[in-house]
């Protein structure tokens, strides 16, 4: 038997947001309906960063996922965030390939907070902001994409240089370099930076604003001022992830913020069971860790892909005589 070895290269060719968005819709459904499977996320500190141990099984599928986050790794020409993905047979666990899960990460991260945001945003929200311009915060523009039809597209960053090239990568979308008060205005606003103080302030977004909190994503990171999770209805991903390591991890460690004031899941939104917002008004908060059952989708389509487009190599690992 072979392993299909999927490089970076193979799957940014088979990999596309539109494919990508109804994967993870999906797994979030399979997720609420008892159908998959996904043991916690494990961390690993280390003195540069962690690594992330991913496991999940769905349908026809299973795998995990081994992924880093090392902040200095652009200093050194790297990308902050790299992974690798085994994707198994779960029929006899044989490993039916072993891809980069760099582009999965970023693309099924923005896939979920688009998903999200289709969920809770209010009808008709026609301004985006992208707080930070790293490499999050291009899937996160593609993603969002699919599913609005933005008028206004602002984008703020510390690093005016990362913003500028963020612009010039979409000519064809209204996107603009403003303030970050002005960035927090807008009907969506998508959060993807490191930081462990807040950055957005209550104050600065509109009534019925709906924020994506994607950069807190370990102990100690936060982006949003606790006020602004009192005052919205949050919705998670996993509520023991997002409490460990999550937007509101460090607001549940100071007592600002109570683990049962978690309104709802994502997949809870999505089934239907609970809404993602109760009025036009409220602000809605998506606490997004990125969970393992989103990874094993994508990984799915990718290698259903490859199989037909007869991408990457094949490769003999000795694993039966």
């Amino acid at each position: 038997m072979a392993t299909l070895i999927l490089a970076r290269s193979d799957v940014i060719n088979l990999i596309d947001m539109g494919s990508v968005i109804q994967s993870v819709e999906g797994a979030f459904r399979d997720l609420y309906n008892g159908l998959a499977q996904m043991p916690a996320k494990v961390y690993i500190a280390v003195e540069k960063g962690d690594f992330r141990a991913m496991p999940a099984a769905l349908p026809g599928a299973a795998g995990i996922k081994w992924v880093n986050v090392h902040p200095d790794n652009p200093c050194r020409g790297m990308p902050t965030v790299m992974g690798l993905l085994i994707y198994s047979d779960p029929e006899t666990g044989y490993p039916l390939a072993v891809m980069d899960a760099t582009e999965i990460t970023a693309y099924r991260t923005g896939a979920a907070a688009a998903i999200a945001a289709r969920y809770m945003a209010r009808p008709g929200s026609c301004s985006l902001g992208l707080v930070g311009a790293g490499r999050q915060a291009y899937t996160q523009l593609e993603a969002h994409n699919e599913i609005f039809s933005f008028s206004e597209i602002f984008v703020f960053d510390i690093d005016g240089g990362r913003a500028e090239a963020l612009i010039k990568a979409y000519p064809h979308l209204p996107i603009t370099f403003k303030p970050l008060e002005t960035v927090c205005s807008c009907d969506i606003v998508c959060t993807t930076t490191p930081a462990r103080q807040p950055v957005v302030k209550l104050d600065m977004l509109k009534p019925g604003a709906h924020i994506n909190a994607v950069g807190a994503d370990a102990c100690g990171k936060q982006e949003l001022e606790p006020e602004i999770l009192q005052v919205g209805r949050v919705v998670v991903d996993d509520p023991d992830q997002s409490i460990k390591a999550g937007e509101i991890n460090v607001a549940v460690s100071r007592g600002l913020f109570q683990p049962g004031q978690i309104a709802a899941t994502l997949s809870q939104v999505i089934a239907g069971e609970k809404p993602g917002r109760e009025n036009e008004r409220q602000i809605t908060i998506f606490d997004s860790t990125g969970i393992a059952i989103q990874d094993i989708a994508v990984a799915r389509s990718v290698y259903q892909k490859a199989k037909h487009t007869a991408r990457g190599r094949y490769l003999e690992i000795p694993l039966v005589d």
